[in-house]
């Protein structure tokens, strides 16, 4: 009976072993206020063996500069972009207070968990609003969405991190959220997680352009080479599938670095590191944007986005395939003249049009199908006539993606 329970054990943990090989498993990094010359000025030996395994690039914040989707290059506003792939005229979320978030645009945890209630999602945050207002733990408004582990809120804790005039207590709750991080990564790994650091930007408020704010940033990648020690362990160890993104919300002003907010180049320029592969031409050869990372892990992990909600993600993936990009329109005489750049030659866009803005109430828009045409020809002109006229929203749906524009007369 023995050797019977023996090798049932036996077997038991080969298939627990089988399971865990191969595993997807993802985590994103946001340290905050970094310049993308600041980040290539700097010594990033942590960062650059990641970038050596995937890629690294220039990237934006800030929407389309002077369009409907301008954004603005704040804290907040950037990591609500990347949570859910699409800018602030959908979101809400227009500055550090958070008052009005518009939650009908789902977070990518929130897709995680509708694809997968049964996996582990964590939070490690140097800022306890990340995980209770803008992922939207356990609210009503967000399908009181769970996230299985966190460490954040430290800044509430007076006593351990007594506040001091130079913010050496933001780096010590960095060093205390990182090494969680790399500690339960390392032990539970969980499949989905989100780290925050801040002192970087503390610095870039306080010195601008200095050495403080450069040796922040060899902080900062002292610190993701812990997290990503913990990962590369997981993969030896159990063979599971890693991604890594690591990013920042935004620039700084170009006169002192002190400030950001506005839509000046350095503040809207940005970076990301990844150990990505199948990178496509959208990373290697364009200037991504921080709602571009969402769709990449969804893609990544096969989350599914239910269609009514892909059609109003503004990112497209980093990673595999992608048709098109760089969506257009214009409206003339009753016409939707649209314009895109093809990332593929064959295939057909079908070109999808609705005169309502139901979703960002809950509701559902009526998308009809105007027209397809040959995705390499990357332009077309529809008839609107019979349409009711001042606002359009057009979604150009390719083979392996879609995007989408907006026109509001």
């Amino acid at each position: 009976m023995k050797k019977i329970i023996y090798t049932f054990l036996l077997v038991l943990s080969g298939l627990t072993l089988y399971a865990q090989q191969g595993a997807r498993k993802a985590v994103f990094i946001i340290v905050d206020g970094i310049p993308a010359d600041v980040k290539e000025k700097v010594p990033t030996p942590h960062m650059d063996s990641i970038a050596a395994v995937g890629g690294y690039t220039r990237a934006y914040v800030g929407g389309e500069k002077g369009g409907y989707s301008q954004t603005p290059t704040i804290s907040a506003v950037g990591y609500n972009s990347l949570l859910t792939g699409v800018w602030v005229n959908k979101h809400n979320v227009w500055d550090n207070d958070i008052a009005a978030q518009n939650y009908h645009y789902w977070s990518l945890f929130r897709y995680f968990k509708a694809a997968y209630p049964q996996k582990q999602a964590a939070i490690f945050s140097t800022w306890l609003d990340n995980r209770t207002k803008l992922v939207g733990d356990s609210l009503q408004q967000t399908g009181y969405l769970h996230i299985d582990h966190h460490v954040d809120g430290l800044e509430l804790d007076t006593v351990q991190y007594p506040h001091d005039k130079s913010s050496q207590y933001i780096h010590l709750i960095d060093e205390t959220v990182t090494n969680q991080a790399a500690a339960y990564l390392r032990t539970n790994a969980p499949d989905l997680s989100w780290v925050y650091l801040e002192y970087s930007d503390d610095m870039g408020h306080r010195f601008g352009d200095s050495e403080k704010m450069y040796d922040a940033v060899k902080m900062v990648d002292d610190q993701v080479g812990r997290i990503w020690s913990a990962i590369q362990y997981r993969r030896k160890q159990f063979g599971e599938d890693w991604l890594i993104f690591i990013t920042t919300d935004h620039g700084r002003d170009s006169v002192t670095g002190r400030g950001h907010g506005r839509q000046s180049d350095r503040e809207r320029t940005t970076w990301m590191v990844t150990n990505a592969q199948q990178l496509n031409d959208c990373f290697k050869h364009g200037q991504p944007g921080i709602v571009d990372i969402m769709p990449s892990i969804a893609r990544f992990m096969k989350i599914n986005i239910p269609e009514a909600n892909a059609r109003e993600v503004d990112g497209v993936p980093l990673i595999g395939p992608v048709s098109l990009v760089q969506p257009q329109a214009v409206y003339a005489d009753g016409k939707l003249q649209l314009q895109w750049k093809a990332m593929a030659k064959k295939g057909k866009v079908k070109i999808w049009v609705t005169t309502t803005n139901r979703f960002k109430e809950g509701g559902q828009d009526d998308y009809q199908l105007l027209a397809q045409v040959p995705l390499e020809q990357e332009k077309a002109v529809v008839d609107v006539q019979q349409l009711p006229k001042g606002f359009y929203k057009v979604v150009l749906e390719g083979p392996d993606n879609m995007v989408n524009r907006w026109i509001v007369k």
